[in-house]
C-alpha cells in the first residue's frame, strides 16, 4: 500500500485539466462489476468505462497477464517483432475476416486506420476516395473521425470538416444507393449505433448493403468499437445479419482496460497497406496486447459472448416493464448487453444523476435515452440490483404511480 499522501483528485483536474468532460465523483478502486469513490460510496458500474473493462475491474486474469508481461518487456516499438501482438492478430484474424490487422491504440485511430486503407484502395481502383456514413453515427473526435460521424452537434465550431463524407439515413437502403456516385470507395456504418441511441439496424438494411457494395464494386466498413466483442450478444455485430464486412475496427474493451485499437480486414485488402503508408508508435504494446489475449481467454473458457446474450434477454424484458408502467418510458431498444431506455421527455440526463444517487452508474445516448453497458460478465445478483435502483430512480423522477 502506498504511503504518498493523497491528493484531491477533482481539485487536480479542475486546475490542471482541459474542460473537456462532466465528471462526477472520483473513483479509486474496482473490482467486478463494483467500483468505489473516495468518500466511500460503492457503485454498481453499468458504464464498464463505457464498454471498455467488459469483464469487469481488475480481473485476475487480464491482471495477472499485465503483471507478467511488464516484467518481460513494456515497449518495443513497431520496429521490432514481438510475440503478443503476433498472437494477437492471429486471433482477431482467426475470428475475423481471415485477413491481417493493423493495431491503433483507440477507437478512433483504428477508424483514420479504416479512412485510409479505404482511400489508398480507392485510389487504386479508379480515383475513388468519398466514404457513405450514417446520420446518428459516431466514429470518433479526431478531425477525420469526427467529419465521418452523423451528429452536427460534436462538429459545431469545427469547420472546415474534412471533405470525403457524404452521409445516407440509417436504415434507409434507399438512402444509402441515392448517396453512392462514382467517387465513393466505401460505406460505413455500425450495425447498433451507440451513441447515436441505441439503435439496431435491421436486417434487410445490412444485407442490403452488402449487396450494394457488391453491385457498385465499393467496400462495405463497420465500425465495431463500441458494439463488437461480445456487447450485442455475438462476438462481432455483424455476425447478427449473416454478413461480412471488408474490413472493421474494434477497440474499446480489446485491451482489457488497457488502449488498444485495430483495424481488421479480409485477405483482399490485407496487402493495400505497405511499410511507410501508415504506422503507430504505440500500436500493438505487448502489455496492451498480453492483457488482450488473457480477455479472450477468459472469453472462451467462461462462454462470455452467451452470457452476454442470454442475460442481455433477462435486462430488456426487466427494463420493458417500466414502459409498461409509466407513459414517460417509450421502451427499450438495442441489443444484447447495449441497451437504452428511450425517454419520451429529454430527462435521460436527470434519470442518470438520480441513478448515480442511488448507487448505480450509467451512461446517456442523447437526451432522450439512458443507455446500459454493463460488465458482460454481470451476475443475476447485479441484474436485480440494477432493475430496483432503476424502478426507484423513475419513481422519484415520474413519479411512484404513474399508470
Amino acid at each position: 500500500m502506498s504511503t504518498e499522501k493523497t491528493e484531491d483528485a477533482a481539485a487536480l483536474c479542475a486546475d490542471y485539466q482541459m474542460d473537456t468532460y462532466a465528471r462526477t465523483a472520483t473513483l479509486v478502486r474496482g473490482k467486478g462489476s463494483r467500483v468505489f469513490a473516495e468518500n466511500g460510496m460503492q457503485y454498481l458500474d453499468f458504464t464498464s468505462g463505457i464498454s471498455v473493462v467488459n469483464l469487469g475491474h481488475a480481473h485476475p486474469a487480464i491482471v495477472d497477464a499485465i503483471k507478467a508481461q511488464a516484467e518481460q518487456i513494456v515497449h518495443t516499438s513497431n520496429l521490432f517483432y514481438n510475440e503478443p501482438v503476433g498472437r494477437l492478430a492471429r486471433k482477431l484474424s482467426e475470428i475475423g475476416l481471415g485477413g491481417k490487422c493493423f493495431f491503433a491504440n483507440s477507437g478512433a485511430e483504428a477508424n483514420e486506420a479504416m479512412f485510409k486503407l479505404a482511400r489508398l484502395w480507392g485510389s487504386a481502383n479508379g480515383g475513388r476516395y468519398e466514404i457513405v456514413s450514417m446520420v446518428n453515427s459516431f466514429h470518433g473526435r479526431t478531425l477525420a473521425t469526427l467529419s465521418a460521424t452523423g451528429q452536427s452537434k460534436v462538429q459545431k465550431g469545427f469547420d472546415p470538416l474534412m471533405p470525403g463524407f457524404a452521409f445516407a439515413t440509417f436504415n434507409d437502403l434507399e438512402s444509402v444507393k441515392a448517396a453512392v456516385t462514382d467517387k465513393t470507395a466505401a460505406i460505413l456504418l455500425e450495425c447498433v449505433q451507440g451513441e447515436g441511441g441505441c439503435v439496431p439496424a435491421s436486417e434487410e438494411f445490412v444485407k442490403g448493403v452488402r449487396a450494394l457494395c457488391d453491385e457498385k464494386g465499393v467496400l462495405m466498413l463497420c465500425d465495431e468499437i463500441q458494439c463488437g466483442l461480445g456487447r450485442t450478444g455475438s462476438m462481432w455485430a455483424f455476425e447478427r445479419y449473416g454478413v461480412k464486412p471488408d474490413a472493421f475496427t474494434t477497440a474499446k474493451s480489446l485491451g482489457g482496460g488497457l488502449p488498444l485499437g485495430a483495424l481488421v480486414a479480409s485477405p483482399a485488402l490485407s496487402g493495400v497497406f505497405t511499410p511507410g503508408s501508415h504506422g503507430s508508435t504505440f500500436g500493438g504494446n505487448p502489455v496492451a496486447c498480453a492483457a488482450s489475449l488473457a480477455l479472450f481467454k477468459v472469453y472462451e473458457e467462461e462462454k462470455i459472448v452467451e452470457h452476454a446474450a442470454e442475460y442481455g434477454e433477462l435486462f430488456r424484458k426487466g427494463l420493458e416493464a417500466f414502459a409498461e408502467k409509466y407513459d414517460q418510458v417509450l421502451g427499450v431498444r438495442g441489443a444484447g448487453l447495449l441497451l437504452g431506455l428511450v425517454l419520451k421527455e429529454p430527462d435521460a440526463a436527470k434519470v442518470q444523476e438520480e441513478l448515480r444517487m442511488g448507487g448505480l452508474l450509467v451512461c446517456v445516448a442523447g437526451p432522450h435515452v439512458v443507455r446500459f453497458l454493463p460488465p458482460l460478465n454481470m451476475s443475476e445478483d447485479d441484474l436485480e440490483e440494477a432493475l430496483e435502483m432503476v424502478g426507484d430512480a423513475l419513481a422519484v423522477v415520474y413519479g411512484e404511480d404513474e399508470e
